[in-house]
């Protein structure tokens, strides 16, 4: 799956500071810009995992229906 995303750097005396727009909560910093970007994806990824696995304990029993589905941005 691919998804676009807006990733915003600063930089700042200990190198690069980061943020994702569409995604609260995934920040970063790097000594170097490519650091900073590594260490995006990565926090994303974090986010992402540690979302669901939130949303998936408080649904447990309560007769949601979960189900994947494609999210096409034009």
């Amino acid at each position: 799956m691919n998804m676009q995303w807006t990733a915003v750097f600063k930089k700042v005396s200990e190198g690069y500071i980061g943020f994702v727009e569409e995604l609260p909560g995934a920040n970063t910093q790097g000594a170097t810009l490519e650091e900073a970007r590594t260490n995006l994806e990565e926090a994303i990824q974090m986010v992402i995992e540690a979302n669901r696995m939130i949303a998936e304990e408080s649904l447990q029993g309560d007769g949601w229906i979960r189900e994947s589905f494609t999210l096409v941005i034009a």
